[in-house]
């Protein structure tokens, strides 16, 4: 099976948070698609954000201009209003439209404490987790959805981790990870309630077990070479590039029918299933049933059937 063609020429999109991970993933398929591609974040060829890696917002709009679209970078920190605004404005002086808004900023993986209670937690860091994680996507959706509703057939995505029924059987290894994650799940399903009516689309997505640029460093390997993890980390089999879960997004973007799933929660999976795309490997990852019905059951890994 190879991965179907589809076409966003003429579309404008702005992905929030794609220096790395999904919102990189993204921002190369919505530009495969032919889209223009607006990619924001904070890290660039001159300043750190202090996630301290390497990827670069520059980089990412490169590389959506190399898969075929027109990739645009423009750093901004989601949590300042005024460079949201402008950064909307300046959309809209040069394109006059919005069509796909993808927020898909997170409040970095350094900032939570694995298994410790809320109040063992430090407070400062897991509020700042919410303020990266849920306060961005309220400030950027409240600037730049009167651009994207103003043609009909806008697409809003909320970017997250982990399903709605997933995540409503599930702790999330952290209260200030849990509640982030379930915050931008509802964030899905209000502004459906609130876009629906105008025209447009919204949706929570979710992709599985993401091989973003920071979990190959951690488990010591590279996209090449990744299965040598398994060894380690077993259940890594299910894994997914970054590029699945954007061709998901290019997906909806490009369905006339996509209002069908307004307010709704999706995955990677279950969309790979129903449009027919794969990944870059041809293959049909579903991490989350996976994750329920093996890993979290205790049994051994092992993806046939899953991907």
């Amino acid at each position: 099976m190879t991965a179907k063609k589809v076409t966003l020429d003429g579309k404008v999109a702005l992905v929030a948070g794609a220096t790395r991970g999904a919102g990189r993933g993204i921002a190369v398929e919505l530009g495969a698609a032919g889209a223009t591609v607006y990619v924001t974040g904070r890290t660039t060829r001159e300043n750190r954000s202090d996630d301290d890696r390497p990827e670069t917002v520059e980089e990412t709009a490169e590389l959506v201009t190399a898969a075929g679209g027109r990739g645009i970078a423009v750093p901004t920190d989601h949590l300042v209003p005024d460079q949201v605004r402008e950064l909307v404005a300046r959309i809209d002086a040069e394109q006059g439209r919005l069509d796909v808004l993808v927020n898909d900023i997170w409040g970095r993986e350094p900032l939570f404490e694995w298994k410790r209670p809320v109040w063992e937690h430090d407070l400062d860091r897991g509020l700042r987790l919410l303020r990266l994680a849920v306060e961005t996507h309220a400030i950027t959706s409240h600037l730049a959805l009167p651009l994207l509703v103003r043609h009909p057939g806008g697409l809003a995505v909320e970017m997250t981790d982990g399903t709605a029924e997933y995540n409503r059987d599930n702790y999330r290894v952290s209260f200030f990870h849990d509640l982030a994650k379930s915050c931008v799940l509802r964030m899905g399903f209000s502004l459906g309630e609130e876009l629906g009516s105008r025209g447009a689309t919204a949706v929570a997505l979710t992709p599985g077990w993401v091989r973003s640029e920071g979990v190959l460093d951690t488990f010591g390997v590279t996209e090449e070479n990744w299965r040598n993890a398994l060894e380690a980390v077993p259940h890594f089999a299910i894994s997914e590039t970054p590029r699945y879960v954007g061709r998901a997004v290019a997906e909806l973007a490009a369905d006339p029918r996509v209002a069908r799933w307004n307010g709704q929660s999706l995955s990677s999976g279950q969309l790979a299933r129903e449009y027919g795309f794969t990944d870059l490997d041809g293959s049909q990852p579903d991490a989350w049933r996976y994750l329920a019905e093996v890993q979290d059951a205790g049994k051994p890994a092992d993806v046939t059937g899953y991907r």
